[in-house]
């Protein structure tokens, strides 16, 4: 298989630039072989790509797509500290989903974000995974993503 950045081009993604921190945190940090990414929203070009909960006035396909951008977000954050390259494989997904009240699709959400992992890591890509809904998140964004991810020595 082709390492990730290369995969990252087949697939005619650009990572973005890493979201600025809304507050007194890192967007990702290190320790030993592990990465652990801060939890991130779906921004785009500096504001969030969509506001509202999922079930009301966010369909679940939207929170999808959504989901997919936390991630890449994420992954720009593991790139700006270790290089995706380094990326060994994916541990551990964690995914809020900002919730109407009875919508239970959250797993399926979060697919979003688990789905580009398989298509960039393939193998490497499978984790496990929460998927829990919440009542708001962050600057009223639908969903929220984290990632700790392990990554070679060094």
């Amino acid at each position: 298989m082709s390492t990730p950045s290369e995969r990252l081009a087949e697939l005619g993604i650009t990572l973005p630039k890493v979201p600025a921190p809304a507050g007194s945190y890192v967007p990702a940090r290190r320790t030993g072989n592990l990465v652990y990414t801060a939890g991130q929203v779906p921004i785009v070009d500096g504001k969030p790509a969509a506001t509202g909960k999922v079930g009301d006035t966010v369909s679940a396909e939207e929170a999808n797509g959504l989901a997919r951008i936390c991630a890449l977000n994420a992954l720009a954050a593991i790139d700006d500290l270790v290089g995706i390259d380094a990326v060994t494989g994916v541990i551990k997904v964690v995914g809020f989903v900002a919730s109407a009240e009875g919508f239970t699709g959250q797993p399926g959400v979060i697919n979003g974000a688990s789905d580009l992992l398989a298509e960039v890591f393939g193998e490497a890509g499978k984790h496990a995974r929460s998927a829990v809904g919440v009542a708001e998140l962050p600057l009223g964004v639908p969903v929220e993503v984290e990632l700790i991810v392990e990554v070679a020595p060094g």
